[in-house]
């Protein structure tokens, strides 16, 4: 099990409730029903994931156009940096795709999945 700053709960409780409409769709339209499990807003270390598939050691981050300036690209790569150390996969993918390009999302996420899955090791 994964450790977590429980400071973080209710802040994930209220992102859930509050999903980007991005989010929103991903989760509606692929997440939720996906044959492995996905959780919404779920707190690992010092971070809120977007996405996580436990089974899969997997996080979904899904980055609007404030991730693509200077001071968020860091902060980026460190928090990337710092889920990796976790021995998990960040799959950063952009709003944009999720809008123009949604069936290329969804088959990225599940070929990371059949990769990450422990048999597939």
């Amino acid at each position: 099990m994964l450790k977590y700053n429980k400071a973080n709960i209710p802040h994930a409780k209220e992102l859930r409730k509050n999903m980007t409409p991005w989010e929103r769709k991903l989760w509606y339209l692929f997440l939720r029903s996906y044959p492995v499990r996905f959780q919404r807003q779920k707190a690992i270390g010092e971070y809120i994931a977007d996405f996580y598939c436990a089974k899969a050691h997997l996080i979904v981050e899904l980055d609007g156009s404030q991730h693509y300036e200077e001071s968020s690209v860091l902060k980026d790569r460190i928090r990337t940096e710092k889920l990796n150390e976790l021995n998990l996969i960040v799959l950063r993918i952009s709003n944009l795709d999720v809008d123009k390009n949604f069936e290329g999302v969804c088959q990225y996420i599940d070929m990371a999945v059949k990769r990450s899955l422990p048999q597939s090791r």
